[in-house]
């Protein structure tokens, strides 16, 4: 974005979760456009539960960054319009106090850095994934080209086995089956 571009219309958020799979941010932002692929300096991903409830939407923890010096987390760098925040704040449960936005400077792969929304959980457990929310994490890594040795660290993640019904998963995966119908 250029020096006064149009800032006004436009912020830049930065997915590390569920997020960086296309499909599952266009459900509810269907005008968000990929900027770039980034990482995160001294942070590491997490999974929990907001004080110790499991989420649910994932039935299982769900992800966050915490400060870590020396670690990093990829992510996505995606543009979005500012008519976009309260619905992006809504998904990532700020009313309810889950998540809170946060400021992060990200690194692109061209040695720009960016100066992106993301969310922090605020008081949580320690706590693994659903199956089905790590596979929505593992398939935005892959559909998005992050760093090979990082997509490992990803599906080397511990779920806790949840087997039941995840209707966002089926959402999903109903708009990918959709999307590839309407590619063909």
């Amino acid at each position: 974005m250029e020096p006064g571009g149009e800032v006004g219309c436009w912020f830049l958020y930065y997915a590390y979760g569920s997020n960086l799979l296309r499909e599952r941010l266009l459900l509810r932002n269907p005008s968000a456009a990929i900027c770039a692929l980034a990482r995160l300096q001294d942070f590491k991903l997490e999974f929990g539960h907001h004080q110790g409830r499991t989420s649910s939407v994932w039935h299982g923890g769900t992800a966050t960054i915490a400060q870590s010096p020396g670690d990093e987390v990829w992510g996505i760098v995606w543009k979005m319009n500012t008519c976009n925040l309260s619905s992006l704040d809504k998904q990532e449960g700020v009313e309810d106090g889950i998540y809170v936005p946060i400021e992060v400077n990200v690194h692109t792969q061209a040695g720009k850095v960016l100066t992106c929304r993301s969310y922090q959980m605020k008081d949580y457990v320690s706590g693994p994934p659903s199956p089905q929310y790590k596979k929505v994490i593992c398939m935005g890594a892959k559909q998005n080209g992050l760093p090979t040795d990082y997509q490992e660290k990803l599906e080397a993640i511990e779920t806790n086995n949840y087997a039941g019904p995840v209707p966002i998963m089926e959402e999903i995966e109903a708009a990918i089956k959709a999307e590839k119908i309407n590619s063909a």
